[in-house]
């Protein structure tokens, strides 16, 4: 479904600005899976109506080695860059990089169990989805 919103902006009477649907999961790193610990460490975000699909991470390597001090930190900060860069699509990313960004998000926010896990799928609206991921990150993850 591709529907669409518009409010008024608080604070800016008369001004109306189109809000989009979209969808996010944290990525969780969890260092030793019989543990079930996790550090959030990155956001996927997907907005269908504005074809936007981008990911961004931010390791808090203290956190992570609390909850695990021998995690492979080298291995984590590969697999949030290959997270990052299957968003962003293009050659890079292989044959999936080819995909539509919406494919692409249901694929990596797919359940896994691997080090790297993405977290469940939640929604809100945006102006911004660009601007959003950069919230999301700072409120959810630094």
């Amino acid at each position: 479904m591709n529907e669409r919103y518009t409010t008024v902006t608080t604070g800016q009477v008369g001004v109306e600005r189109e809000r989009a649907v979209f969808e996010y999961a944290l990525l969780r790193v969890v260092p030793r899976l019989e543990r079930g610990e996790c550090v959030n460490a990155g956001v996927i975000l997907y907005c269908q109506e504005r074809a936007f699909l981008a990911s961004r991470s931010a390791l808090d390597e203290d956190r992570l080695r609390a909850v695990d001090p021998g995690a492979d930190v080298p291995g984590v900060r590969r697999a949030l860059a290959a997270v990052e860069m299957m968003c962003a699509g293009g050659v890079r990313a292989g044959a999936a990089g080819r995909e539509r960004p919406g494919p692409r998000f249901r694929w990596l926010t797919a359940p896994r169990s691997t080090i790297v896990q993405p977290g469940p799928i939640h929604g809100g609206l945006t102006e911004d989805p660009e601007a959003e991921v950069e919230r999301l990150l700072d409120c959810l993850v630094r």
